[in-house]
Order: structure tokens, then C-alpha cells, then sequence
């Protein structure tokens, strides 16, 4: 059985709310028929109710059976407000620039949704940047208990493909930190590790990516991910992880066994930690077009409730699937 398909059907068994703020993007509409008909999850579109199943009937999509909120006219907003206003007191909010957020943005309302347990998870980004997704929820949620980092990474599903966990991986940070620091690349590790043994159900073996393996070349880089190894390692004792590698020595067993002998990890990698976000970037993106992968993401961990981003060049097929791992990270909450 296939990755997303093993996660829908773990969704499917336990099923969680979500929440979609987005009701104004096509796909949206087309992925919430899916969820809908499949059972993956029960949804929560914000917006006008008239506008949401005019839209749908011209799309020939149904989504009669998600509660469709206008955040505006909401019985909660109240009591949103009152709570919003608490949480951001510090920092001079007013419940009058409360409600303007929380009526104007869509994002804002569904993330309160969450924090009041109204829902238990929110999925956006289709057509509004990683900062609008990520920055109510920092805002509100907050990090996980004993977090270092917030970062976000790819489940990558690649068809006919002989390594990682048949095909999957785990490619990370690809969507956050520009240019994390030894340290931040560590908790990007551990976090990471966490994330694929929660989603995959394997035990992870985790990479830390560079130009070098193990000392080939010299260079700040290098030193930085020879840091973060160490750092990790140190850390995180049981976990399988093992550094600097190149990416074809982290996953070709052959090229692994030469490159790096003794390694536990070298040749057999299922979490690849790119040393930079334009590598884990460019790397996603590559694997996505060329080997025709799936790319769920770009996921987050380290907040404390299930806030997922999406690329803003996703398909429908693309948010189903962000929506049923959202909803497994829910049931493991």
C-alpha cells in the first residue's frame, strides 16, 4: 500500500476536524469533495456559505457536508476575541483590533479554532504565503513543550524507487529556516526523526547532507553540518543518524558502503536534513518534477497543534493529502 494511502486509511479510523481557511481557492473546494466522499476527514470551510456553495455548484463539486463558517457572523467570535485579546495582551492588543483580525482574516479565525478545540488541525497556504500560515499560529499556538525549533519539512513519495523506505523520505528543512545555525540543524534532525517514525511508522535514518562526506572537503559549511552531527549525536544517542554525507552516499548502498565504511545510515537514509533551506528547496523540487514524486508539505513541526502549510503551486490531490497526514498529526497529539 502506498504512503498517502496507508495515511488516509489511519485518518479514516480516527477522524479528526480540520479546518480549511481558504474556501475563495478552487482547489480547495475540489480537495474538500474528496475528503468529504473518502471519509479522510471532517471539515470546516470559512466562509460566506452562499458564496462557498456557489463556487461548489459551479465547480459540479459537493461540499454539503463541511460546516461552513463565516468568521464574521461565527457565534464564537466573542469569545475568540476575548481569548485572542488575552494571549497577545502583552503586546497591546486591544479587542477591538482582536475582532478587525479575526473578521478580516480567515487564517487568524481558523487558527483560534484550534486553540479553543473547535477544531483539531488547520491546513492553508494554496494561495497565501508560509508567513500568513505560520505566523497567527506562532502567535496563538506556540511551540510544542520542549521544542527548540519550529521548522517544516516534505514527505516525499517516490514511484518505483529503491531506497529510502521504499521510496519515502523525509526531506527536511525545506519550506523555514534559511540558514539554520549547527544547533538549529540538530533539532531539525531530532524533530524530523520524530516526525517520519509519527507518519511513516519506520524507524528513521537520518542524514546530515552536505557537499563533503566525512571530511572530504573543508569548508565553514562543512564544519557547520560536522557540528550539528556531533550535536545530535550527542543528543539523541539511540537514534540512527550519521554526518556529513553527499546525498548519493546518504541513500546508495553501494556508494555508502565505499564513501562512508562503518556507517549505520550511509547507503540507507529515510530523513535527509539539507544543510540550508535553498538546498532543501531545490532539492524537493527536483525529486518532485524529475522522478514525478508526491510532495506532501511543506509540513510543520514543533507547534503546538497541527498547522500545515502548502505550496502555492499544490493540487487538489496535493491538499487531500497534506489534510489526512494533518489528521494523523492530530491522533498522535
Amino acid at each position: 500500500m502506498a504512503f498517502i494511502d496507508q495515511i488516509k486509511a489511519r485518518a479514516k479510523a480516527d477522524k479528526k476536524t480540520i479546518v480549511l481557511p481558504e474556501s475563495e481557492d478552487r482547489r480547495t473546494l475540489e480537495a474538500a469533495d474528496v475528503i468529504l466522499k473518502e471519509g479522510i476527514a471532517d471539515l470546516i470551510i470559512l466562509g460566506d456559505p452562499e458564496k462557498v456553495a456557489e463556487d461548489a455548484k459551479k465547480l459540479g463539486v459537493d461540499v454539503s457536508a463541511a460546516s461552513i463558517v463565516n468568521p464574521a457572523v461565527s457565534d464564537k467570535l466573542d469569545a475568540y476575541v476575548e481569548k485572542f485579546t488575552d494571549l497577545r495582551k502583552k503586546k497591546g492588543m486591544t479587542p477591538e483590533e482582536a475582532r478587525k483580525i479575526l473578521t478580516t482574516s480567515n487564517t487568524y479565525f481558523g487558527v483560534m479554532m484550534v486553540k479553543m478545540g473547535d477544531a483539531d488541525g488547520l491546513v492553508s497556504g494554496a494561495c497565501h504565503s508560509t508567513a500568513d500560515t505560520l505566523r497567527p499560529s506562532l502567535q496563538i499556538l506556540k511551540t510544542a513543550p520542549g521544542t527548540k525549533l519550529v521548522s517544516a519539512f516534505f514527505i516525499m513519495s517516490v514511484p518505483d524507487c529503491e531506497f529510502g523506505e521504499n521510496g519515502t523520505f523525509v526531506f527536511s528543512d525545506c519550506g523555514l529556516n534559511q540558514n539554520p545555525t549547527a544547533e538549529e540543524l540538530a533539532a531539525i534532525a531530532e524533530s524530523s526523526a520524530k516526525s517520519f517514525r509519527e507518519l511513516v511508522g519506520k524507524e528513521p535514518k537520518v542524514a546530515m547532507l552536505s557537499y563533503s562526506t566525512m571530511g572530504s572537503a573543508k569548508h565553514d559549511d562543512v564544519t557547520k553540518v560536522q557540528e550539528a552531527t556531533k550535536i545530535a549525536k550527542e543528543a539523541n544517542p539511540d537514534l540512527a543518524l550519521d554526518g556529513e554525507l553527499q546525498l548519493d552516499a546518504a541513500i546508495v548502498p553501494s556508494v555508502g558502503e565505499f564513501k562512508a565504511p562503518g556507517s549505520k545510515v550511509a547507503g540507507h537514509a529515510n530523513t535527509l536534513i539539507f544543510p540550508n533551506l535553498d538546498a532543501g528547496n531545490i532539492g524537493y523540487k527536483l525529486v518532485q518534477r524529475l522522478a514525478k514524486a508526491d510532495a506532501f508539505g511543506p509540513m510543520t513541526q514543533g507547534i503546538a497543534a497541527p498547522v500545515n502549510d502548502l505550496s502555492r503551486g499544490c493540487s487538489a490531490s496535493d491538499i487531500v493529502g497534506v489534510v489526512a497526514i494533518t489528521a494523523v498529526q492530530a491522533q498522535n497529539m
